[in-house]
């Protein structure tokens, strides 16, 4: 759910249309050598969590970090990806160092389409690249009446708990179930405290942090409120043993399994070289487990019923996951995406070197 400290103030804020921003994004990754098919695919994944509110996951933070990719030949801009091996509901996709923002989706409706034919469709991705926000790929289930999952192993910067060294990334779990006429029921979490996309977010902003969200070199938490160092690392979710970090911790390597190990892959800790990312995506067809409309009127009534909770003093309702991306969803589209003057300059200076024409 989205936090009010990762966001840029409105009084900083230039506030730009989803349609121009998906437009300036497409053309950014065509300009780097990916197809158009798959450019509005990317850049439709980076538009879609600005308008969610994930700004962590937008333009702002991911699409610089992609284009230095590209450029850096890091990622394959036309990769040729394929099944390397399948069965009747499950299937493993090497990537060729494909962009997860663009491979993800691919995995995703083979794996609706199984489940279409099985009741579950399970696919795994390896040697691929970040996935953009997690959710995107699980949401996709949702018009197809199905529950979508979605997970993702990336990097080496989050210590386990007891350590001072990082051994796996923020891996994050994404879960997205329909409803009738609520909002859907879409869970987007790291396994991390906070995610570190958020951190560098808030790093741009110069964001002042809560303790506890990060630690220092040595391991130690960092208890005390200030801005992101220059220097930090993540932990897990919980933080400290005392508070339950080892079930962070423990979530973490599962997505690891599940994502890597499952796709024959290695973790990146285990690497010499090289940071290739994993994933799992998965879609349970829910009329092969129960009667869809009875599902959805009870996902209409639980949803219901845990917002109409009392709300605890000092605070003003009770959320459920999906409720405030999907209000900032309706907002942003009307109102346009805020984005800070920093990405605004970013994007006259990449458009400038891409010979694109740049009009807010």
């Amino acid at each position: 759910m989205p936090l009010e400290i990762f966001k840029v103030s409105e009084e900083e804020a230039i506030h730009v249309s989803d349609t121009w921003l998906f437009d300036i994004t497409k053309k950014i990754f065509e300009h780097v050598g990916v197809s158009s098919e798959d450019a509005s695919q990317a850049a439709d994944v980076l538009v879609q969590a600005d308008l969610r509110g994930v700004d962590s996951h937008g333009v702002s933070n991911m699409l610089r970090n992609y284009v230095a990719s590209y450029q850096e030949g890091t990622y394959n801009p036309t990769p040729s990806w394929e099944i390397v091996r399948e069965r009747a509901s499950t299937a493993t996709i090497e990537a060729d160092q494909g962009l997860g923002i663009i491979i993800a989706p691919k995995a995703m409706k083979i794996a609706i389409q199984k489940a279409k034919q099985t009741g579950f469709g399970v696919v795994t991705i390896r040697n691929s690249a970040h996935m953009g926000m997690a959710s995107y790929h699980a949401m996709l289930a949702l018009e197809h009446d199905m529950i979508g999952v979605s997970m993702s192993a990336i990097g080496s910067g989050v210590f386990p708990t007891f350590g001072s060294e990082g051994r796996f990334g923020t891996n994050p779990i994404a879960i997205a179930a329909p409803a009738l006429n609520m909002h859907p029921f879409v869970f987007d979490i790291a396994t991390s405290i906070v995610a570190g996309n958020k951190l560098r977010l808030a790093k741009r902003l110069g964001t002042v942090m809560p303790a506890g969200l990060f630690a220092d070199a040595d391991g130690n938490i960092v208890d005390t409120p200030g801005q992101v160092p220059e220097t930090y690392n993540m932990i897990p979710i919980g933080g400290t043993r005392e508070h339950g970090s080892h079930k962070g911790y423990g979530f973490a390597l599962m997505v690891e399994i599940l994502s890597t190990l499952l796709s024959g892959g290695i973790p990146c800790t285990l690497l010499e070289t090289g940071r290739p990312a994993t994933h799992h995506v998965a879609a349970y067809d829910i009329d092969a487990f129960t009667d869809v409309q009875e599902f959805k009127e009870m996902m209409d009534k639980w949803l219901m019923h845990l917002e109409n909770t009392p709300p605890a003093p000092g605070h003003e309702r009770v959320l459920t996951p999906g409720l405030e991306e999907e209000e900032a969803t309706i907002r942003r589209k009307e109102e346009g995406i805020p984005l800070h003057p920093e990405v605004i300059d970013w994007f006259k200076v990449i458009c400038d070197d891409f010979s694109i024409p740049f009009k807010l």
